[in-house]
């Protein structure tokens, strides 16, 4: 118990990764949250949605993530904002049309500022990626597709209308934002890792004095409980947001089912997926309004 206390409530751990270990349960998350959910605080939260305009001295986020190349299909419009944030998995599996169609419907939006990270169906945005022939076409998918895509690898490049983070960070009326599209193990797919120190060495690229985190995968405990009772969320995910890099807001999406918004007291969680679990895009947008840092505002050059 010495060594769980020291990995999840070590809050002195504020500028080295040195602070952050490997927690031996790590490949059963679900193991890891049934010892540790006690001294952990979960709240779901509804809080009110933002409405008329915005001060000087704060900016309107919008968050999305999961809309799988639906967003035609979807149900509610996409509300204005400052900053449209975008968490992954925005198409079925990163074919360049999908890929086209998302940037045409990303020039449409309003906001100032688009961010966009990948996720595990960006098939052609990972160049380490090796497909088997067999977990993928599970999906429904014909190999001749994905041969194809995987043939593309560049397909970034069409992404004009946007930010596109990857293990990188932007700074936007002085907020700074931080991108990734890692994800522990699933199915085969793009930007995945094996759980414990893979994972742990992207989470170390994360700065300190994040004030949003945008990741693909859940962190353990937070917008992560699969329809099979299973946790997906990644255990040293959590340990790194919470004792290290402490950013106000954790915007993520990859497990559609656990849409929603929770908090630990500290830190906001926003599951921020699109569509649920039967790949319908009927989830609204998220929305919250941030102050800006001391000195800045919406005018500032």
């Amino acid at each position: 118990m010495m060594f769980l206390s020291k990995l999840f409530n070590n809050m002195n751990c504020t500028s080295s990764n040195s602070c952050i270990e490997v927690h031996p349960l790590t490949n059963d998350p679900t193991s890891v949250w049934d010892i540790i959910k006690k001294s952990q605080k979960v709240l779901k939260i509804q809080p009110p949605l933002p409405k008329g305009p915005v001060g000087v001295n704060k900016v309107r986020v919008v968050c999305m993530s999961d809309t799988h190349s639906k967003t035609h299909l979807m149900k509610h419009e996409v509300p204005f904002g400052d900053i449209f944030i975008h968490a992954g998995d925005f198409t079925k599996c990163g074919e360049m049309e999908e890929v086209k169609q998302f940037n045409e419907w990303l020039g449409l939006l309003p906001h100032a500022y688009k961010i966009v990270i990948a996720g595990n169906h960006e098939l052609s945005f990972d160049p380490k990626f090796t497909y088997d022939g067999n977990e993928i076409s599970s999906f429904g998918y014909e190999n001749d597709l994905i041969s194809n895509i995987m043939e593309q690898k560049d397909n970034k490049k069409y992404l004009t209308n946007c930010i596109y983070l990857e293990d990188s960070m932007i700074e936007c009326y002085g907020l700074k934002i931080y991108g990734s599209p890692w994800q522990p193990v699933y199915g085969g797919w793009a930007f995945n890792i094996p759980r414990g120190q893979p994972c742990l060495d992207k989470w170390n690229q994360i700065p300190d004095g994040i004030d949003i985190l945008v990741t693909h995968s859940p962190p353990l405990g937070h917008g992560d409980h699969c329809y099979s009772g299973v946790r997906a969320g990644c255990v040293e995910l959590l340990s790194t947001v919470q004792n290290r890099v402490k950013p106000k807001y954790h915007i993520f999406g990859h497990v559609h089912e656990d849409y929603g918004i929770t908090t630990d007291g500290q830190i906001v969680y926003i599951n921020a997926s699109t569509c649920n679990l039967q790949y319908l895009p009927n989830n609204q947008p998220i929305i919250f309004d941030i102050p800006l840092p001391k000195g800045f505002t919406k005018t500032s050059p």
